[in-house]
Formats: structure tokens, C-alpha cells, sequence
């Protein structure tokens, strides 16, 4: 390497440092080499919430005219693994293992269940668009093949999602461990975006084989990303032992003696259910977004896998500034508010966005998404933060783990519930227009915020008293 490269890489990892938001995480024992590379895991998720969350649901929509209400219920399937999250994260905890590992047994697992569920939905959506021979087979097939492959796919995501971040606060020190999270979901942003980008130029142009080549090649890149990810990142114990053993430092206590000391902790409850509301805020929309861009404002395909891209976009810069913020010191629950906040003129602006004309409307919706994905992230890094913090000794991986499922438990069932009440109010009210159905789940979604900060108030008072209290003691 000649001195203008040397320069050029110092001045690259100069800036990684320094813009890259949890950057700073990385430690002499854990450089920001290494800490990418097992960031990977987080790029393949993002990839494939993407395909599922953002494309596929508009395509079964409108181009396949599954109803809404199918296809909600089909979206949230993945999320019934959800609540099963804290349970894999302790069970990766405790695994016993003649190879020496712990973690990286359930990394392989969850590729795998992830890969199959990929590889299974391209048959799937070939007996929904009646394409060739499968013109033939009843539609019911279709459905359930749909289904199976994205129930498959979220317990591949989930699995390898909470045992990849419990395997880089494993490799993090105490006091960077949080950073290290926050890394790892910045990352997910980064995934999300690159992967709403490509797949956006993919299918500009769509067809159902285009679409089916993109579903493959994902599983192909899932199989690639998640192997880079491991490769060498848990160590192995060899204590010269043949038998399988648990962990040196394992918990002895039961799961669920160790949930029980969790939930009886200090407003464990009232974060959790804090958690939840404003998740189901944020996720209502989710499955209607992209449908809603393309019935109600004539977007395209391409354009509207785009905005994915733009919730990402928001989601990462909301990531960036609440990291900035709370590396400070500020209170992550004022932070969340905060976020809820932003979540309310961002529901407005996608409402509006309807009456609108042209190139306006497709602007208004496009900034009300970026500021739904800035709120989001705002409001889910507070929670995050707030969670990690307040976890009792021993137990960041039990508490990262009840944070994730209750996220994505209350997602699923937004996203659900998002379908279902679209599909309600268009059948029921067709004298109020095709967007009526879209605005009622809006609509609601703006009532969930309120509820999170109703529930988030005392939280916040709490923390400002015992700041005043430490104050006052110190004096």
C-alpha cells in the first residue's frame, strides 16, 4: 500500500468515527472492522423486512389483488415468533455445545429457517398471479404457501436478530454495550435503505419473473451476509472435553425465575406497555403505505419501494440524533416523547397528502414518511436505551430480548389490524372513497400516540425527580 492509500484509509476510518453514529463503540480488543463485519446479520434483516414489509405487500395488493385484510394477516405472520424472543435469547445463554459455542448453533438455525422461507415464496406468488401452469391450482394454495414462507422467514429473522445482538454484547465491554445495540440497529437502517434502493431499480420495471429473481437472489445474499457476519466472531471453549457443557458464565437461575426478576423490577411493566403503544403506532401503517401511494396517488412500483427507503432514511437520522442527545445525558424517555411528538404532524401530512395534486401529493406523503421513520427512530432508541439501563445485573440480554418482543409482538398485531380495519371501512363506507379505509387506520394511529405519552409522563416525572433529589443531596 503506497502512502496515498495509507492516507486515504486513515482518513476513511477518520470519518467513520466521527459520523458514523455509534462509531465510537469500538475498542481496541473490538475495532470498528470487526463490529461491521458482524453487522451484516442486521443488513440481511433489513433486506428481507423490506421485501416483506415494503414490496411484496403493495405487489399482493395491487398488482395480485390479494385483499388487504389477507395480507396483512400474512405480513404479521412473522411476528407470531416475536414473542419467543426473549425465550431464544436466554436459551443461547444456557446452550451446551461439545464444538465450544453458544451462539453461533442458533445464528445457523435462524439462516437456515430464513433461507427456506425465501426459497419457498416464489412458488407461492407463481400460483397467486395464476402465471403458466399455475393458472390451474386453487388460490387457497397460494395463500398458505404465502404464509408458510413468511411465518418462515420471521423466525429466521428473529432468531438470528436476537442471538447476532446478544453475541455482540457478548464481544462488547459493560460500559459499550449499548452503543455496541445501537450500532448494530443503525445498521439495519443502512440494510433497509440499500435494499429499498436496489430492489426499487430492480423492479422498475416489474413483471412476476422480475419479482421471483429478486426473492431468490435475497436468499442467495441472506446464505452470503450471515456466513460473513459469524465467520470467527465467537471463540471456542476448548476445555479438551468430549461432553456438551454450558458456559462459564451462564445463569444458573431458570427462565422463568430470570423473567420474573425483570417484570417485578421498577416501572418494568409501564416501559414495556409504553414500548408497545408507540410501536403500534409507528406500525399501523406499514402494510398500507406503499398500497396507499399506489391507489390513491397513482405511484408507481419502483417509486413506492422507494419509500421505504425515505422511512429508513428518517428512522436513521432519528437514530443518529437521539445518539448524539443521550450520549449527553438526556433523559431516553423525554427522548421517546419526543419522537411520539414528531409521530403526529407525520400521520397528518400522509393524510393531506390525498388532497393534494401532482407532484405536491407525492412530496407531502414522501416527507410524512421520512418524518414517521425520524419519529420511529427517535421514539424506538429512547425505549432502547431506557431499557438497557434500567436491566438488572446480568440480564441485558433478557431485557434486550423482552424489549424486542414486545416490538415486534405489537407490530405484528398493528400491522394486522392495520389490513383488517382498511378493508372494514372500504366495504362499509364506500360512499367516503378508497382513501377513507387508508385515513381511518391513520386516524387511529394517532390516538396511539397520545396513549404513549400519557403512559410515558410519569416515567419522565420520575426521572426529573430523582434528578432534583441527586441534586439536592449533593448541595
Amino acid at each position: 500500500m503506497n502512502a496515498v492509500s495509507q492516507k486515504m484509509m486513515r482518513v476513511w476510518a477518520s470519518m467513520g468515527s466521527r459520523f458514523l453514529p455509534f462509531a465510537d463503540a469500538a475498542t481496541p480488543d473490538l475495532p470498528l472492522s470487526r463490529l461491521l463485519r458482524l453487522s451484516l446479520f442486521q443488513v440481511a434483516v433489513g433486506m428481507s423486512l423490506v421485501l416483506l414489509v415494503g414490496t411484496l405487500n403493495r405487489v399482493m395488493i395491487v398488482e395480485l389483488n390479494v385483499p388487504a385484510s389477507i395480507v396483512g394477516v400474512m405480513v404479521s405472520l412473522p411476528l407470531l415468533f416475536a414473542p419467543f424472543r426473549a425465550l431464544i435469547g436466554f436459551k443461547s445463554d444456557v446452550h451446551k455445545s461439545v464444538l465450544g459455542w453458544r451462539r453461533v448453533p442458533f445464528l445457523y438455525k435462524g439462516t437456515l429457517v430464513q433461507f427456506g422461507g425465501l426459497a419457498i415464496l416464489p412458488f407461492a406468488l407463481l400460483v397467486l398471479s395464476g402465471s403458466g401452469d399455475a393458472g390451474n391450482a386453487p388460490v387457497w394454495i397460494g395463500q398458505v404457501g404465502a404464509a408458510l414462507a413468511f411465518l418462515l422467514i420471521g423466525a429466521g429473522v428473529h432468531t438470528t436478530q436476537t442471538v447476532g445482538l446478544a453475541l455482540a454484547t457478548d464481544l462488547a465491554s459493560p460500559e459499550s454495550r449499548p452503543k455496541v445495540v445501537g450500532l448494530m440497529y443503525t445498521m439495519l437502517m443502512f440494510g433497509m435503505i440499500a435494499a429499498a434502493i436496489v430492489f426499487g431499480i430492480l423492479l422498475s420495471d416489474f413483471s412476476p419473473g422480475r419479482l421471483i429473481q429478486v426473492i431468490q437472489g435475497s436468499a442467495v445474499v441472506t446464505i452470503v451476509l450471515n456466513g460473513i457476519a459469524v465467520w470467527k466472531q465467537e471463540a471456542r471453549r476448548t476445555s479438551g472435553a468430549t461432553q456438551a457443557t454450558a458456559h462459564p458464565g451462564a445463569p444458573s437461575a431458570s427462565f422463568r425465575e430470570s423473567w420474573d426478576v425483570f417484570i417485578q423490577g421498577k416501572d418494568a411493566m409501564r416501559r414495556l406497555i409504553a414500548v408497545g403503544f408507540g410501536t403500534m403506532a409507528f406500525s399501523m401503517a406499514d402494510v398500507l403505505l406503499e398500497p396507499y401511494g399506489g391507489q390513491i396517488l397513482s405511484m408507481s412500483v419502483g417509486d413506492t419501494t422507494k419509500l421505504t427507503a425515505a422511512l429508513a432514511i428518517g428512522g436513521l437520522l432519528g437514530f443518529g440524533l437521539a445518539s448524539r442527545v443521550l450520549s449527553r445525558g438526556a433523559d431516553p424517555f423525554r427522548m421517546a416523547s419526543f419522537g411520539s411528538l414528531v409521530g403526529i404532524p407525520a400521520f397528518l401530512a400522509v393524510i393531506f397528502a390525498a388532497e393534494l395534486q401532482g407532484a405536491a401529493s407525492v412530496l407531502t406523503f414522501g416527507c410524512g414518511t421520512a418524518l414517521i421513520g425520524f419519529g420511529a427512530g427517535l421514539f424506538g432508541h429512547g425505549t432502547l436505551t431506557a431499557t438497557m439501563n434500567a436491566a438488572p445485573k446480568d440480564q441485558a440480554g433478557l431485557a434486550l430480548g423482552a424489549w424486542g418482543a414486545v416490538q415486534a409482538s405489537a407490530a405484528g398485531l398493528a400491522i394486522a389490524l392495520g389490513g383488517i380495519i382498511r378493508d372494514l371501512v372500504t366495504a362499509f363506507a364506500p360512499q367516503f372513497g378508497p382513501a377513507a379505509g387508508y385515513n381511518a387506520v391513520y386516524g387511529l394511529e394517532l390516538l396511539l400516540l397520545f396513549a404513549t405519552l400519557v403512559t410515558m409522563v410519569p416515567l419522565i416525572k420520575r426521572r426529573d425527580t430523582l434528578l432534583i433529589q441527586g441534586h439536592l443531596t449533593r448541595s
